[in-house]
């Protein structure tokens, strides 16, 4: 029998039927949609009645009500993530009963799982490493207030878009002072097989924290492996400093094993600042850190935060994918008191194309001082990228804003879209020219728009990489965007972005890994 293959309980079937009727409210929160169907409960995209913050709430299986130990697991989990207040575990804002049974209110967490993570990346030893120590902090936290995880496996381990790690599923955590356990579940299979230490196979309440160490033990292997292992573990293929580590971690014998996971991240630590693994991560893998570096020259080519310019209020959201974005953007203070908001993106996707986006970079900031009329910008790229021997193509926008002139121009060259309300009108005007993409053909003539742009009047300009215009999700449809400008009417240009991103959470978690968006919000003061 293949054990490693057997599913994790949570000793219940799924619920029969496959639609899922969405309520308007749970408790205080309202509803935005649907995120996941569990094994046991329902996964909701919520607000926060107060901060308007997205939230997920767990919603217990109706058919499960009537269950007494579905009941009380789903009520632990509750108890257990309120004590368990650590920035690597999920938050617990609230739980409580409703009309359709029991829920819980919890963070929202943008991000993908570290499965996910591990079969889409290329991850360095130190780095791999240091996933691991994010982890042993929540486990220690979790251990220092008596609570063993039990069910610790990549799919329950969040990278969160900034990067860092959350520990989530709680539902089926123990409490070493919990002694009411279920005498059913006793000789029942609770956790996942793969990740299960001995103790826990043989017996599911003989967990102690050695056994929340086999499992980290098991998924520092994999982080390291650069794989998942199936089950199947051969330390000799990992580098010589992490083996001793990993044998301790792995042990069959409890008592053989780290009993505090505090031991694990003192002989992880050392190993982790020790010159022994410079050397051994160079050999491991080069190309692990040649993928980090792309990552890390990402962020440096484009703002993080918005620009302070004098007659405008601008507003800065981006989504960034886990993978290599080239979509590039810039803000630039141009001669005579105008501004400059710059878009594009090359036709090869992924690392190749950071590598265009950086020579785009560098075109577009010394043509930016010498013209501010799009069009021209737009023609004479197209000549110097014809020119180039990179032979790229180029989609790209470029909004150009006169204060002084009460003007603003635009041209957009098959990328980003711009809507453009006055003042003392409620509805977002899109703002259409259509041009070819840069350096697809000699001699293209390229036409602009113009606008009078007075105090009070509002742009938004955005664009998106990733999918195509036909599979764009509703947080790029004018309506969603004129909507939540609507709602937000009172807030801060970079309030309103916000808000939008955070109303398009249900769009963005569904949405391939590979999309990028970036959002400018200018209100003219």
């Amino acid at each position: 029998m293949n054990f490693h293959k057997q599913k994790t309980l949570p000793s219940a079937n799924h619920p029969p039927g496959n639609e899922v009727k969405l309520p308007e409210r749970i408790g205080p929160y309202k509803v935005e949609g649907l995120l996941e169907k569990g094994g046991m409960s329902y996964l909701y995209l919520a607000l926060h009645p107060e901060t308007k913050e997205p939230i997920t709430i767990k919603v217990l299986f109706p058919e499960f009500l009537s269950n007494p130990e579905m009941v009380q697991r789903f009520l632990r989990e509750a108890s257990i993530i309120a004590i368990a207040d650590h920035p690597n575990i999920v938050k617990l804002y609230g739980q409580g009963e409703w009309e359709g049974g029991l829920y819980i209110a919890m963070e929202f967490i943008q991000g993908i799982s570290l499965r996910q993570y591990l079969l889409r990346n290329l991850i360095s030893l130190k780095h791999a490493l240091e996933i691991v120590m994010e982890i042993s902090m929540a486990l220690c936290h979790l251990h220092a207030h008596g609570i063993i995880h039990r069910d610790l496996k990549p799919e329950n381990i969040l990278i969160t878009e900034s990067g860092g790690v959350k520990v989530i599923d709680f539902g089926i955590a123990q409490l070493l002072t919990d002694h009411h356990e279920d005498q059913e579940a006793k000789n029942r299979l609770i956790g996942t097989p793969i990740y299960m230490s001995p103790e826990q196979k043989n017996n599911p309440e003989s967990t102690s924290y050695p056994s929340d160490i086999y499992s980290l033990g098991i998924i520092t292997y994999e982080l390291v492996l650069g794989k998942l292992s199936h089950g199947h573990i051969h330390l000799s293929i990992m580098p010589r400093g992490l083996q001793k580590i990993l044998s301790k971690a792995l042990q069959q014998k409890v008592e053989d094993r780290y009993q505090d996971i505090v031991d694990f991240m003192t002989d992880l630590s050392s190993y982790l600042h020790s010159p022994a693994l410079l050397k051994e991560n160079k050999e491991l893998d080069p190309l692990s850190d040649l993928s980090e570096s792309l990552r890390h020259a990402q962020l440096s080519l484009i703002p993080q935060i918005p620009p302070l310019w004098p007659a405008c209020e601008v507003g800065l959201g981006t989504y960034k994918s886990f993978g290599t974005s080239s979509l590039y953007y810039d803000f630039f203070t141009l001669p005579n008191d105008g501004f400059g908001v710059i878009i594009g993106e090359p036709s090869i996707k992924g690392s190749p194309g950071l590598v265009y986006s950086s020579v785009l970079r560098g075109m577009v900031r010394a043509l930016c001082q010498v013209t501010q009329r799009p069009e021209e910008m737009a023609a004479v790229l197209n000549t110097l990228l014809l020119n180039d021997p990179m032979k790229q193509q180029f989609s790209f926008s470029y909004l150009f804003l006169n204060p002084n002139e009460n003007q603003f121009r635009y041209i957009s060259c098959n990328c980003g879209h711009l809507l453009f309300k006055k003042a003392l009108k409620n509805e977002l005007q899109p703002i259409n020219v259509q041009n070819p993409s840069l350096g697809a053909a000699p001699h293209q003539a390229f036409i602009e728009t113009s606008h009078t742009w007075e105090i009070g009047d509002r742009l938004v300009l955005f664009a998106y990489s990733g999918q195509s215009d036909n599979q764009k999700p509703s947080i790029f449809s004018n309506e969603f965007i004129e909507e939540t400008i609507k709602e937000s009417n009172s807030y801060t240009a970079q309030q309103q972005v916000e808000a939008i991103l955070r109303r398009a959470k249900v769009s963005l978690s569904s949405c391939v890994d590979e999309l990028s968006a970036v959002f400018v919000n200018i209100i003219r003061k």
